[in-house]
């Protein structure tokens, strides 16, 4: 596939000389989009551990890909505010290794879904209201100090010398 060497406005293919091009757009629409499918992939035995349903599993991936970059986005700024989420999510892994491997082992659902459903409430609530209850810190604030895409862009203020910062 022959590629463009820069954009051509919001287009994903350009035709030049009766020649089909992709712009470097289409590129990053792949990526994105394939990054999407790994992660939705990634996510199967997390799945498998809360439910055997065919339909429940195939629902589940086809939101995580529809829905995984919006999430981000509306979660990027709002997650260093639980400073105790990510021992929390290595604790849910442990249990849901655990769970599966005792599945395995001793057949059938030792550990009932409700109950696994439980214990994984019960660990991000244990670990979300402790982050929301504990002052934040100056490293738990830390804002991009730059442009994140999903935001609006932001407006240029020009010195009195003539060179522009960035305004807030």
């Amino acid at each position: 596939m022959r590629v463009t060497t820069g954009y051509e406005d919001n287009r994903f293919f350009v035709r030049r000389n009766g020649i089909l091009y992709a712009t470097p757009l289409f590129l990053v629409l792949v990526l994105v989009e394939f990054s999407d499918l790994i992660f939705a992939v990634d996510s199967i035995p997390a799945i498998l551990a809360v439910s055997q349903d065919a339909f429940i599993i195939f629902t589940a991936n086809v939101f995580a890909i529809l829905g995984l970059r919006a999430r981000y986005f509306a979660l990027a700024e709002i997650v260093p505010r639980f400073v105790y989420l990510k021992y929390s999510l290595s604790l849910i892994l442990v249990f849901i290794g655990g769970k599966m491997l005792a599945n395995y082992f001793y057949g059938g659902k030792l550990v009932p879904t409700p109950w696994a459903l439980l214990v994984v409430a019960c660990l991000i609530g244990g670990s979300i209201m402790p982050s929301l209850w504990k002052a934040p810190t100056a490293s738990a604030a830390v804002l991009p100090t730059e442009w994140v895409p999903g935001s609006p862009p932001v407006p240029r203020r020009v010195k009195p010398d003539g060179s522009e910062e960035a305004g807030n």
